[in-house]
């Protein structure tokens, strides 16, 4: 089994899947700041996929990758097909104008002519199934998964990377590429279970989520935890006792790894879905059954689940008879910038760079 990089400390995240509206404004802001460029098109570094589902890319979890058995575990090569490619639409045709609102030279026919994606019907994309879920009415269930780079004490990518390009920072954990080194071997996009890079074709280098460090070393939360309008997102060093990520991992033990079975030790964690009570044939609450089967929390968050599922509901009932708890009120997040484990310093405070002529 390859050592895990030594550092001097984690930065970790949990992200509570019982507040998360799926709104994608996670997305939004790590599209803007990140992906917006040439060859990037496609790139989600962050996102929040409808569960059950396929997931993106499409089947995710069962690409393989990561290790098992204290072996590597080759996995599948995802494409920009399953991924989902960037639709282009026929703006010029119906508006006049092109992608990028100029006049076109078509001059367009406005209502002689409909939208849609040039070259033919896609088959696939980020968030397909968004919104679809499982179950039969009136015990319907679908939740919400956060995704982005889970910043691995055990990188399978940094393995599976011949030219030493992958790196995690002594400082603080956060897993980088050197793009100069990268040759676009993709070797780290088959070996990483979660499939969270990805190839730009343009540039021929594998890019990923960079856990926004040029904020991180200025002491900003990461673009997607400041945005987020469900205070979900937590943020801050595994071993600081004061965060919320500390307290949710190591003391309350109610965040939780996705497929820890998958052998990176990701450093993402997941406050696992709890959900309404089903309702039995004759319409009455069956509170013995639940209605997300266990069966398929343990598949994708382990046997841990069920016991950080009491714990919840424990916590909860103690705030419903009046007593307080640390669990709840950490979790509901009164206070904000108490998300971001002292990383809670404002993006438009920072000093600019002076531009000279």
């Amino acid at each position: 089994m390859p050592q895990a990089p030594e550092v001097d400390r984690q930065l970790a995240v949990v992200f509570d899947t019982n507040k998360c509206l799926g709104c994608q404004t996670c997305t939004i802001a790590c599209k803007t700041l990140w992906t917006h460029q040439e060859g990037m098109e496609y790139h989600w570094w962050n996102i929040v996929n409808t569960k059950p589902g396929r997931g993106t890319p499409r089947d995710i979890d069962q690409m393989g990758g990561g290790f098992r058995d204290e072996k590597t575990y080759p996995g599948q090569l995802p494409t920009r097909e399953t991924f989902g490619e960037a639709w282009d639409y026929n703006y010029d045709e119906v508006l006049g104008v092109d992608k990028e609102g100029l006049p076109s030279p078509s001059g367009g026919r406005g209502s002689t002519a409909f939208l849609h994606p040039k070259g033919g019907e896609p088959v696939w994309s980020p968030n397909w199934e968004e919104d679809q879920g499982a179950g039969e009415y009136p015990n319907c269930y679908y939740f919400y998964v956060q995704f982005i780079c889970n910043h691995c004490t055990k990188p399978a990518c940094l393995e599976a990377c011949p030219r030493a390009a992958i790196y995690k920072r002594m400082e603080d954990g956060i897993v980088l590429i050197d793009e100069e080194r990268c040759n676009g071997y993709r070797f780290c996009l088959e070996a990483c279970p979660y499939k969270r890079i990805y190839f730009n074709h343009l540039q021929v280098i594998a890019q990923k989520c960079v856990l926004c460090f040029p904020r991180v070393e200025q002491g900003v939360a990461p673009a997607c935890m400041r945005q987020c309008p469900g205070r979900l997102r937590f943020f801050g060093y595994l071993d600081d006792e004061d965060s919320v990520v500390y307290k949710l991992v190591e003391k309350w033990k109610v965040a939780l790894p996705y497929h820890e079975d998958w052998g990176t030790s990701p450093n993402v964690f997941y406050v696992p879905p709890l959900a309404p009570y089903r309702f039995n044939e004759v319409g009455d609450i069956d509170e013995e059954n639940p209605r997300i089967p266990v069966e398929y929390l343990i598949e994708l968050f382990g046997s841990k689940v069920k016991q950080a599922l009491a714990t919840l509901r424990k916590e909860m009932e103690k705030t419903r008879r009046g007593e307080r708890s640390e669990l709840m009120d950490i979790l509901i997040a009164y206070r904000w910038k108490d998300n971001f484990g002292g990383f809670d310093r404002d993006p438009a405070e920072l000093d600019r760079p002076t531009v000279k002529d």
